[in-house]
């Protein structure tokens, strides 16, 4: 079965579902539709029992720019139930085993829903990236729960306060990634290891992911919520108009009044 949208490509396959992020001309950067169609792919493979494993991957040379800046200042999410809400939601909450297949920059939330996914490869020209703080605004997708836990608090802090990207050999160190390999060969190790796990029990799979996450998800969903509040009040904020203005006119943003 594939289905595709303007910008999100969904396919499955023998027990695989790949979202595809199809947006390369715009370095990959999410709308809101995107992030609806993604949220709706979670949905129909959550509820599919042929499905055992979702993967997602962009193109060789980008995984994602994160948020879309012209469409998130004309749309910002108004609600919990924003789309953006609903994928990290249903991405936090996923019951199955979910890949992901990462190359070149993976910016903001292109990053932190790694912290959701099971097993993350990358290619080796990856750069994860999560700038927050040089926006105006403070982290999501309960990073500032999962990035202190991972890292350890130092490696989070310099990730989160300095907001400067880090490269694969880097993330694999810390965890956040499980193998680097050539960004020719990444998408295709990360469908060969996704076979690997839909030839098991589904219900061995659901288990042990559950028990390995260890009743961390409520606080997970707490902790995003939060965010979200936060996140939303410091986008209407002077750090964050600032922060966006300099952004469309292409200039260095001046915290200096703020």
């Amino acid at each position: 079965m594939t289905e595709a949208t303007q910008d999100i490509l969904v396919h499955s396959e023998a027990g695989v579902t790949t979202i595809t992020f199809n947006r390369v001309d715009k370095k990959n950067s999410i709308t809101r539709d995107m992030y609806a169609a993604m949220a709706d792919a979670l949905d129909a493979a959550k509820a599919d029992a042929s499905v055992r494993v979702v993967v997602f991957q962009g193109d060789i040379a980008i995984f994602s720019a994160g948020n879309d800046i012209g469409d998130f200042l004309q749309q910002p999410p108004a609600t919990q139930d924003s789309p953006v809400f609903r994928f990290l939601r249903g991405i936090a909450t996923f019951p199955k085993p979910v890949i992901a297949s990462v190359c070149g920059p993976a910016v903001g939330i292109g990053t932190t829903m790694l912290f959701h996914c099971d097993l993350v490869y990358a290619g080796d020209n990856a750069a994860f990236s999560m700038p927050f703080v040089n926006l105006g605004l403070c982290p999501e997708a309960a990073s500032s729960l999962l990035v202190p836990q991972m890292l350890g608090y130092h490696r989070a802090a310099e990730a989160l306060l300095l907001g400067e990207p880090f490269m694969a050999e880097a993330a694999l160190e810390v965890g956040l990634v499980n193998r680097v390999v050539p960004p020719t060969e990444c998408n295709a190790y990360a469908q060969a290891q996704a076979k690997k796990l839909a030839a098991k029990p589904l219900s061995s799979l659901i288990e042990t992911k559950r028990l390995m996450k260890g009743g961390q998800t409520a606080k997970v969903l707490e902790v995003m919520a939060e965010e979200g509040e936060s996140f939303g009040r410091m986008l209407r904020e002077p750090a964050a108009r600032e922060a966006f203005s300099a952004f469309m006119e292409k200039r260095k943003p001046d915290f200096s009044a703020v």
